[in-house]
């Protein structure tokens, strides 16, 4: 005969399995909608001009924190936040800043981005400082 407790802790492990299971599957398929939205805008490229990347810095940035006002929007405000990275000329400053500026679940995202891609070089970035200003908009 087979105790009652036995049975509560087979039910509860399996339904633990089950969880953990689809916590993983789960967080593969966000990973996957991560990576492919920093490959979407890694094949539409990124301003090469001074005023160009300053205006789409400043637009993308703007975009983010409009985003990150919507819960359901973590995804597409990681992703603006993550294409003003791109072209902003000191990337390690800009994550700085984003630490105390932006919330944390978006921050997530924005990590996952920035180690998905392994281009991104974090100390220079693709312009020089001299070339726009140290923090634009971000004063």
């Amino acid at each position: 005969m087979v105790q009652t407790s036995t049975i509560a802790t087979v039910s509860v492990a399996t339904v633990a399995t089950g969880l953990l299971e689809e916590a993983v599957a789960s967080n593969r398929a966000k990973s996957k909608e991560v990576h492919s939205a920093v490959d979407r805008a890694l094949e539409e490229g990124f301003p090469s001009g001074v005023n160009e990347r300053e205006g789409y810095f400043m637009e993308h940035v703007q975009e983010g924190e409009i985003l990150a006002q919507d819960p359901s929007k973590t995804l597409e405000s990681a992703l603006s936040f993550y294409q003003a990275l791109k072209v902003y000329p000191t990337p390690g400053d800009l994550i700085s800043i984003y630490d105390k500026t932006v919330d944390k679940r978006i921050l997530d995202v924005l990590a996952e981005m920035i180690a998905y891609d392994k281009n991104l070089d974090l100390e220079g970035g693709a312009a020089s400082s001299s070339e726009m200003p140290p923090h634009p908009g971000l004063d």
